[in-house]
């Protein structure tokens, strides 16, 4: 059997996930290898950046590593915070969040780089640091007050209303632009809100950006 080119490392998390989203394999046009991270819950990674899942992050990517994957990348752009610490143990690419792309559309737009966040309050400069974004200019929308949202992905406590999710994602990109109107392009943090460019593209013609085209270049080049 054909070693699969991505390697994904995902949470340790249990929602429904369409197609688009990071964890379903018909997402991508090319095999996937997936690996849970046992423990690393959202209230671990996303609330409370925890150090002590440095390593195993490390030791599920080599084990990705071990079954030939050419390129590594993980389900939560809040794990932004250990690229370098990850990527010093690896031989492969590995790239742990969409929000390394800022620095990129930043050089080529010349403006103000908006971001939309699965949680605002936790989404802070280390974050943007380890991204090589810490210096750029960027304005944030969080989906933290949105309930639809956040009780189906943050908190796990009900069902996912994809409708309803739509409208949230909607009205976070609009309050988004209307704050920042000097916004050039947006990049979406969470590997959950892909399924969802198609209703951001409703209200709004600036470039979205997210892990699946970070994917896709990383994955054609590597």
């Amino acid at each position: 059997m054909k070693a699969a080119k991505l390697g994904i490392l995902m949470l340790d998390t249990d929602f429904y996930r369409p197609k688009g989203d990071i964890g379903i394999p018909d997402t991508f046009p090319f095999p996937v290898e997936y690996r849970v991270v046992e423990k690393a819950t959202i209230d671990r990674v996303v609330k409370k950046g925890d150090n002590a899942l440095i390593e195993p992050f490390i030791e599920s990517a080599r084990y990705l590593e071990g079954k030939g994957v050419t390129a590594i990348t993980t389900s939560c752009g809040f794990l932004s915070i250990f690229q370098q610490e990850i990527q010093n143990q690896l031989k492969v690419p590995f790239f742990a969040s969409s929000l390394i792309q800022i620095p990129m559309h930043h050089t080529v737009t010349g403006g103000r780089i908006g971001i939309l966040t699965a949680r605002k309050a936790s989404l802070g400069k280390q974050h943007l640091e380890g991204a090589n974004a810490g210096d750029i200019p960027i304005a944030i929308e969080g989906m933290d007050d949105r309930s639809a949202f956040t009780a189906a992905i943050v908190d796990e406590t009900h069902a996912m209303d994809m409708e309803k999710v739509s409208l949230e994602m909607k009205e976070a990109v609009r309050m988004l632009i209307s704050n920042y109107p000097d916004i050039t392009a947006i990049v979406l943090e969470c590997t959950n809100m892909p399924p969802y460019k198609r209703a951001i593209h409703e209200v709004t013609d600036l470039p979205v950006f997210d892990i699946t085209t970070l994917i896709n270049y990383v994955v054609k080049e590597f």
